[in-house]
Formats: C-alpha cells, structure tokens, sequence
C-alpha cells in the first residue's frame, strides 16, 4: 500500500501535473501543424513547383505481387511495394521546424518575461543614514534632529 501512496505523491507533484498537461498540448499542437503543413502550406508549394502532391512522392526499392509501375504510394503499398516515402518525410520535416520554431519562440518569450522581472529598475533612494548616529533621515536633510549633526559638513569635522 506504501508504494501506491508514495506514486500518488509523486504524481500530484506539481512539476509531474505540468509535464503532463504540457505533453498533452504538445501533442495537440503537433497535430495541428501536421494538418497546417498537409493542408494549408503543401498544396500552393505543390502547385508552385507543378502540380506535386508530396505525400504522394515516394521511389520503389521492390515491386509488390502486382508489377508496377504505381500511380499511387497506397496503390505501391496496397500491391506490397517496398517503397521509399521521401514526400511524406517531407512533410514531417515541414510540420517538425514549424513546431521547433513555435517552441523557440515561446521559450524566448518566457526568456525575456523572467529577464524584465529580473530587472527591476531601481529608485532613487530617499532617505539616508546620520554618519554620527544613524538616525534615518530624509535624503535632503541638511542637520540631524537627533544628534544635530551637520549633514553637510564631513564626518571628521564634526564635533562628537
């Protein structure tokens, strides 16, 4: 029974509850530049480079029970081709940078957040120390009211 208690602690930490909901929304995040990448951005650079569907691009290393050639990569894979799927490791690699660079750019950000709270602009001080007594005074006290020590004068000349 310790050993179910002691996963119940570790798992309602809050750093192990933030992995994740983080991986779940990766996930999410993973999937939709897929479709961003397959759907969106793919279409006009196949139509820009002649009418390439990636996904469709491939090179077959063996035929299947059927000779080819293959119209399709499901025709190729459907007669049990051995093929080389490069469009669609196209496509992967498309919708990985967008996901890299999304991250970058949002670590960057949390970067620059933690560094201005770091950097605090400071105030001027205004008050000061009595260099006899060290009473706290305002910073343009010209005597100390508790000692009355010239605050202007150095502190060798004054009379102690």
């Amino acid at each position: 029974m310790s050993v179910l208690k002691e996963f119940k602690e570790f798992a309602m930490r809050g750093s192990v509850v933030d992995m994740a909901v983080g991986i779940i929304i990766g996930g999410a995040f993973g999937t939709i530049a897929k479709s961003l990448v397959a759907d969106v951005l793919m279409p006009p650079i196949g139509l820009l480079v002649g009418g390439v569907d990636f996904s469709e691009l491939f090179i077959v290393l063996k035929e299947g029970a059927t000779a080819g050639p293959y119209p399709t990569l499901a025709a190729a894979q459907q007669a049990g081709a051995v093929t080389i799927s490069y469009g669609v490791f196209i496509n992967s690699l498309i919708s990985f940078l967008i996901v890299a660079a999304a991250a970058f750019m949002l670590v960057k950000g949390i970067n620059n957040i933690r560094r201005e709270r770091q950097e605090v602009p400071k105030s001027e001080p205004t008050t000061k120390a009595c260099p006899v007594c060290f009473t706290s005074l305002p910073i343009k006290a010209r005597r100390c009211p508790n000692c009355t020590s010239d605050l202007d004068a150095d502190a060798d000349s004054q009379n102690l």
